[in-house]
This record gives structure tokens, C-alpha cells and sequence, in this order.
């Protein structure tokens, strides 16, 4: 289990314990967090889960595929150095702190 921190983009903060074995995805839809839309249930089809991963968090998670890659493009005003698509990243001890802030939208 992980203690996740998700910020709207409002500022609002929202710690939540997340199951390892899910993805930080999952820990924001099934708390109900918005700002985290996640269209395609987590396929990586879409980028409507894109996060903006702390600076001190983007060194500890592990590298993104092409494909994640691939699908930022497409995200809401994507900063190369922080970030992802919170589908791809699974949650396991390692992951306890992880905080992560929605960008004003998803598209």
C-alpha cells in the first residue's frame, strides 16, 4: 500500500492509500479525485490521466515506454520532464509519498 497525494489544479489535495498491484490511475478513479478522467479504463489509449509528477518523485519511478510517450503527445500542455500518464504507473511500496498535480484539463 502507498500513501498517494493528488492535487487538482485548484490546489485541492487529496491523500488516499492505494493496493499495490493497481495504478495510480485506479487509486484516483475508484476514490472518485477529479481531474483524472481516465477515458480509456487505463489501456493507454488516450492521455486523459496525464499528471504532472513532483519534481522530487521524477527520478524514483520508472522510465515510460514508447507508447506512454507516444500518447503525451496528445496530452493537455505536457511538460517533458514531469509528465506521465498515471495509468502506467503501478503502484507498489516504493511508490509511498508519490505526489502527483492534474493540469487544468484532460483532453
Amino acid at each position: 500500500m502507498a500513501k498517494i497525494t493528488y492535487i487538482e489544479h485548484n490546489g485541492t489535495e487529496h491523500q488516499i492509500d492505494v493496493a499495490n498491484g493497481s495504478t495510480v490511475m485506479e487509486g484516483a478513479r475508484d476514490n472518485n479525485i477529479p481531474g483524472i478522467e481516465a477515458d480509456c479504463g487505463g489501456a493507454c489509449a488516450c492521455s486523459t490521466c496525464h499528471v504532472y509528477v513532483h519534481p522530487n518523485w521524477v527520478d524514483k519511478l520508472p522510465s515510460m515506454d514508447d507508447m506512454e510517450e507516444d500518447m503525451l503527445d496528445f496530452a493537455y500542455e505536457p511538460d517533458p520532464a514531469r509528465s506521465r500518464l498515471t495509468c502506467q504507473l503501478e503502484v507498489t511500496d516504493a511508490l509511498n509519498g508519490l505526489v502527483v498535480q492534474m493540469p487544468e484539463k484532460q483532453i
